[in-house]
């Protein structure tokens, strides 16, 4: 008995301990949210403490998340309705490119030679007019003064020589995927045209490269087809966002013999096992070349996922389709002129040059606030501005 009255004896002196310890923690609690600074720097902290929409979500009624459930059934709906709008919107892309297209059958004739254009047709007023009149006029002076001097040049080439060739060079994105030993053969192209899929077949679109009869190959049209989808995912519906490239086709490039320029020989040595001779073989393996366009990576149709360079390139290469389509075949006489690339680069300068003058007036109306504070140093970087 005297032992478990020692026990009880014990227990009771750990509660009474324990109950001590915490009215101590209580009072120190008590006394630290009585001091202003503590209480401060904690208002600051819910203050700034991130409110993200999932979270605002979390904390709403059942009643409520119900309805917002059933609106996100109402949006998977507007998701396959702007799908089917898509649909049609391909439907008016075919009957206006049959529209457009005597148009660029007049263009591709200009460019190659095969017609000339009328003097109305040939009517143009330049921003520049007068500075092209007077080079004009030298020019024509040194023509006549090379002629006098004895020098037959050819004035009048045939067409446009290099049109599409010079649209390559110009184009940024197209200029890196062409190699050296790749603009012989691009000088040859006379056309590209854009070609739709016919009603009732799947979305896609084609794209037609037309040449002139060279030393390289012995095709006249090198094709790619890009498929197309318009139908929202069904794991994300949400995501959709209009038609889509899932997958792309090329063809094969007749090329003559010792001209592929799409693989390289190379040499390599051989040692033999068991004699220890060597020999040299020849194999032949890829090269980079903007011909490679119609050999492009296929997407695997049993759903197994592509490596991280095979999906880069893949992505490179629907980016690229895509501004065939959209830009360079509807506009080629913009981009071979740079007009069109100059459109682009001011439309992106602006946009900057407008963020920096915002940026510019919030640090004037900081330096009236506080005048106090060093001025800024103007000759700063923009990224050093920016952060």
């Amino acid at each position: 008995m005297a032992d478990n009255s020692k026990t009880e004896d014990a227990a009771s002196d750990s509660v009474e301990a324990a109950k001590g310890t915490g009215d101590k923690k209580e009072k120190l609690a008590d006394q630290v949210m009585q001091n202003p600074q503590v209480l401060a720097a904690l208002q600051d902290r819910l203050d700034n403490a991130p409110h993200t929409p999932s979270s605002y979500i979390e904390t709403l009624p059942k009643a409520v998340k119900r309805r917002i459930d059933a609106l996100k059934q109402l949006q998977v709906k507007c998701a396959h309705i702007e799908a089917k709008f898509y649909e049609e919107v391909h439907d008016l892309e075919r009957k206006y490119a049959a529209l457009y297209q005597p148009l660029f059958d007049k263009r591709r004739d200009f460019i190659t030679g095969g017609a000339e254009p009328t003097e109305a047709e040939a009517e143009w007023h330049s921003e520049n007019e007068e500075e092209e009149k007077l080079a004009g006029d030298v020019k024509n002076k040194v023509v006549i003064e090379e002629k006098e001097a004895g020098a037959a040049e050819e004035t009048n080439p045939k067409g446009i020589p290099d049109f599409w060739f010079t649209i390559f060079r110009n184009v940024d994105m197209l200029s890196e995927l062409v190699q050296e030993y790749d603009e012989p053969i691009l000088k040859h192209l006379q056309d590209i045209k854009v070609k739709f899929s016919e009603p009732g077949q799947p979305m896609s679109f084609t794209l037609e490269f037309y040449f002139e009869p060279n030393d390289y190959f012995t095709n006249s049209i090198l094709t790619k087809t890009y498929k197309m989808k318009s139908e929202p995912d069904k794991t994300d519906p949400f995501s959709f966002e209009g038609p889509e490239i899932v997958d792309c086709e090329g063809c094969t490039i007749d090329w003559k013999k010792g001209k592929n320029v799409t693989v390289k020989t190379i040499k390599k040595k051989q040692k033999h096992k068991g004699r220890g001779t060597v020999r040299t073989i020849t194999k032949q393996v890829p090269n980079d070349s903007f011909f490679n366009f119609f050999s492009p990576i296929k997407v695997s149709g049993d759903g197994e996922s592509l490596d991280e360079d095979s999906e880069c390139t893949l992505a490179i290469d629907f980016e690229v389709g895509h501004f065939f389509r959209e830009r360079i075949v509807p506009r080629a006489v913009l981009y071979f002129t740079g007009e069109a690339i100059e459109d682009d680069d001011n439309f992106e300068e602006g946009e900057e040059g407008e963020e920096e003058e915002l940026e510019g007036e919030e640090e004037g109306e900081e330096d009236e606030e506080a005048e106090s504070e060093p001025k800024k140093d103007a000759s700063q970087p923009a990224e050093c501005k920016q952060q």
